[in-house]
């Protein structure tokens, strides 16, 4: 059965850091994309990140230069460290997976690109 679970998330300060880790169970992370969402309450979902097979990786403008992805293939996880926190950056956190034979699904596909498998969220709350 393929999982993934989120965790990280918290209640942080502006202008602090939170590391999100995405656990991927049932299959090998290194053969899918991976991609991070966020919901903000009475916003729609929306895509913040995504790195690809070949480990490209790929940004929401607004998070540019403070979020960064990354991938521990021994751990089978894949990290989103968020720095420089904004109240804006207020959200449930999800990633997302698709087994993908394209190397770099995310250029290819966009960020949002269609993703089969999704973990339960984690909430991150940035304080002003």
């Amino acid at each position: 059965e393929v999982q993934l679970v989120e965790s990280g998330g918290g209640l942080v300060q502006a202008g602090g850091s939170l590391r999100l880790s995405c656990a991927a169970s049932g299959f090998t992370s290194d053969d899918y994309a991976i991609g991070w969402f966020r919901q903000a309450p009475g916003k729609e979902r929306e895509a913040v990140s995504c790195i690809s097979r070949d480990d490209s990786a790929y940004y929401l403008n607004s998070v540019k230069g403070r979020f960064t992805i990354s991938r521990d293939n021994a751990k089978n996880t894949v990290y989103l460290q968020m720095n420089s926190l904004k109240p804006e950056d207020t959200a449930v956190y999800y990633c997302a997976g698709e087994p993908t034979i394209v190397t770099d699904y995310c250029s290819t596909y966009g960020i949002g690109g269609g993703y089969d498998y999704w973990g339960q969220g984690t909430q991150v709350t940035v304080s002003s």
